[in-house]
């Protein structure tokens, strides 16, 4: 299979291409050059620019296109119109493009909207971030239709993630002490292991399948995670589950202070999104165990992201002294 993928070898374009060569594909990158140019040395590199320098593109149809990194709608609708004549069109959107999480989720549940956000650009806050993806789906579905495939996933995790969302807990119980984290234990959150997500991507590539599929873990326990942290670093970390309220309380931040944890009932259904769909179209899952050990060992800590540990120690004693 002839296969472009739109996006440099960084996170999920590097699983994808690991995945693509370990199946004898034919791959092709197109991006700026800016990120890991040495690495692939024996993929095709097409340099130019989804802003504007479509260039590279012209006159060119591969079997199946990954666009990893689209996340305004018409700089997608022009890379899809560029690529028309290609057979498939995977889109890598997100589950953010869900209007309410107050309830169930799955494929066919009412996507966010626009209302006064930018239509060609992110807000600093990412307000508009899920309504953009949405958007972007259009697009590609407007230009390929049958053969447009949107793929959107929860939180991307495992080796080379530089956001350190995920990481973060791995190297905080690998660190020892009294950890802090949001009760009760069984809590459910979900992710996705890069590599699983890199493969699957490929493998509905092969299968030509399209539509529309949620792609994140079906979900397990906080507890379930910081347990395998803590087996898997020998670590003598002891986990303290302290309530969402005291949280709120004492204005801990959601999602990059605390990592992974979305509070009230408006996010209820974050972590419980329904993955049946791609389940049955393939979508495997490796042991958390692999994970987390991939994880440490070859994805960055990020300074910005998780409690800062004199932060964490403050909230412990006063959860302590309530």
């Amino acid at each position: 299979m002839k296969l472009l993928l739109l996006g440099g070898p960084k996170f999920l374009g590097r699983a994808v291409a690991d995945a693509a060569h370990e199946h004898g594909h034919e791959l092709t990158f197109f991006n700026r050059g800016r990120t890991s140019p040495e690495l692939y040395p024996q993929v095709e590199k097409l340099v130019g620019d989804r802003e504007g320098d479509l260039a590279g593109l012209a006159g060119r149809t591969w079997d199946a296109v990954i666009d990893t990194c689209g996340y305004v709608p018409h700089v997608v609708r022009a890379s899809a119109e560029a690529l028309a004549g290609s057979g498939l069109y995977c889109f890598v959107s997100s589950i953010s493009v869900y209007a309410d999480f107050s309830e169930p989720v799955d494929e066919p549940s009412a996507l966010a909207e626009l209302e006064e956000a930018p239509s060609d650009q992110l807000t600093a806050d990412f307000s508009n971030y899920g309504a953009l993806k949405a958007l972007c789906e259009s697009a590609v579905t407007d230009t390929f239709g049958g053969r447009a495939l949107n793929v959107r996933p929860g939180l991307i995790v495992g080796p080379h993630d530089p956001t350190g969302r995920f990481t973060y807990w791995p190297n905080r119980v690998a660190r020892g002490g009294e950890v802090l984290a949001v009760g009760p234990p069984e809590r459910p959150t979900q992710f996705v292991d890069v590599r699983d997500l890199g493969e699957w991507l490929v493998a509905l590539c092969e299968r030509e399948v399209v539509g529309t599929f949620n792609a994140t873990h079906p979900g397990l326990s906080w507890a379930k995670l910081l347990d395998t942290c803590r087996e898997v670093s020998n670590s003598d970390a002891r986990v303290t589950y302290v309530a969402e309220g005291f949280l709120l309380q004492n204005e801990v931040g959601e999602w990059m202070e605390l990592p992974l944890w979305l509070a009230g009932p408006a996010m209820a259904y974050a972590d419980r999104v329904d993955v049946g769909r791609a389940v049955a179209a393939g979508l495997r899952f490796r042991s958390l165990e692999d994970t987390v050990r991939a994880t440490l060992e070859r994805a960055p800590i990020t300074d910005t992201v998780g409690l800062a540990p004199e932060r964490e120690a403050a909230l412990l004693a006063k959860w302590h002294d309530r």
